[in-house]
């Protein structure tokens, strides 16, 4: 293991142009899918995700993501340094950040600052490449309609996957996808970029700046992110006011919430199992009945 951190040591050292040698290494927890180690030198910290050497373009993508994020100038992220393989391992250096939980000011910023995010746009809805929500594979095919994206990058993409780890919601989410176009009759959302993974535990706070991590990016409608916000909890009253202040969201935002937090429910099902498959089949009853 003591040659993957040297190479991993050598890499950041080559890309900022400083010399770096770890000295200690300290073990983080938190993650479900990679582990995490900070490694310092006594001057310098990095924060660094290790997973199979099959991981790597998932750390690509989320370095890319993290970039695309930054590149708007509005909420903070970890910026990433480099990613690579060595001796079967992948890896993604990131700056570390010493990070508290959000408290209420740095949510309040947050709603503030997302807004502003979600105000970057392009013109078709997807990215230009794939990556993945949690582990599962997350399709970004560009496409300019956002209720077929939907349908078949994420909620299509996910209720096949759930039928072949036993759960057949296909009847019902069959009857949903067709259907579709009711929940956007009146509203034609813009291609925003999304955090896309926007839950309590991929937000922190230096102080009271905000920090978002772990994206899972594409363009898309902003309500699937602030819909997230809602699916866990961890995001205050005040986050929501200030979102609404900046940029307030369309009333069909109260049922479409479900629409997109069905997807996550989903890919829970998909991970983890257990009780999701049961609250994926509630929601698409309770969309179901929406359409009269």
């Amino acid at each position: 293991m003591d040659t993957t951190w040297t190479a991993i040591a050598q890499h950041v050292a080559a890309t900022t142009g400083t010399p770096f040698t770890i000295r200690s290494r300290q073990a983080v927890g938190g993650g479900c899918i990679n582990s995490a180690t900070v490694v310092q030198d006594g001057r310098q910290r990095y924060f660094v995700k290790l997973n199979d050497a099959a991981r790597l373009s998932m750390f690509e993508a989320e370095a890319e993501g993290l970039e695309e994020i930054a590149q708007t100038r509005s909420v903070r992220v970890p910026l990433p340094l480099c990613a690579g393989m060595v001796d079967g391992s992948a890896y993604l250096v990131l700056e570390h950040l010493d990070l508290e939980s959000a408290g209420t000011r740095s949510l309040e910023r947050l709603g503030h600052e997302l807004a502003q995010m979600h105000r970057a746009t392009q013109k078709l809805f997807g990215w230009h490449r794939d990556n993945t929500i949690g582990s599962t594979p997350q399709i970004n095919t560009p496409g300019a309609d956002w209720v077929e994206f939907w349908r078949e990058h994420r909620l299509g993409f996910q209720l096949r996957l759930a039928a072949r780890h036993g759960r057949d919601l296909l009847r019902q989410g069959e009857r949903l996808m067709a259907d579709l176009d009711h929940f956007f009759r009146s509203y034609r959302p813009a291609p925003s970029l999304l955090h896309g993974d926007l839950w309590g535990g991929n937000v922190g706070a230096t102080g009271q700046q905000p920090v978002i991590f772990d994206p899972a990016v594409y363009y898309g409608d902003r309500e699937a992110d602030i819909a997230m916000t809602e699916l866990f909890g961890g995001f205050s009253a005040r986050f929501h006011r200030a979102y609404g202040e900046a940029w307030p969201l369309d009333d069909g935002y109260k049922v479409r919430k479900t629409l997109y937090n069905l997807y996550h429910i989903l890919n829970h099902f998909n991970l983890f199992g257990g009780g999701y498959g049961s609250q994926a089949e509630r929601m698409i009853d309770s969309l179901l009945s929406e359409l009269g």
